[in-house]
């Protein structure tokens, strides 16, 4: 049996974050419709917009390695759209579902912020110095998308969906 290395690592979970990436611009669009707040249905389309600039970048990275851009499925991120999922049912027409789907899309941001910062810091040790600066985009953009979800669910959200509908 061949050992595993941090370039076996770095690159599984390239794979992990590229799948991840493909099954959220499928989830997106869903968001979007179920959104009730025009605010939110704009920041989920914004968000897709920006998804393919980061499976771009990933593709990239890909390259760099000298590897096929392919994914690995993802349970974890499977798991996590699997529960937006279930708010948009559960939650359709209630005053609470724009904060559900505001929870759902911030469980996704935290899952990819600590996999593009987890990628960075293995980049450096492989010393893949080019794809850093493309990881560092990907996770800046999803540390701005989180900050705009926490925005939007103080501001709106939360507040609409104390009340009754």
């Amino acid at each position: 049996m061949v050992e595993k290395t941090l370039d076996d690592l770095f690159l599984d979970t390239l794979k992990d974050i590229y799948f991840a990436e493909k099954q959220i611009l499928k989830a997106l669009p869903k968001m979007a419709r179920a959104a009730q707040s025009e605010e939110g249905k704009a920041g989920f389309l914004q968000h897709r917009d920006e998804t393919h600039g980061q499976i771009e970048r990933l593709e990239q990275v890909f390259e760099l390695v000298g590897k096929a851009a392919r994914g690995k499925t993802c349970e974890a991120i499977q798991g996590i759209i699997a529960e937006g999922e279930e708010i948009m049912e559960d939650y359709k027409g209630s005053s609470a579902l724009d904060a559900g789907l505001i929870s759902s899309a911030q469980a996704v941001e935290h899952y990819e912020i600590a996999r593009y910062g987890t990628l960075i810091a293995w980049a450096k040790q492989l010393g893949l110095q080019e794809a850093i600066p493309l990881l560092q985009a990907n996770l800046a953009e999803e540390e701005a998308t989180d900050q705009k979800l926490t925005k939007l669910a103080d501001t709106s959200a939360n507040p609409k969906g104390k009340k009754a509908a």
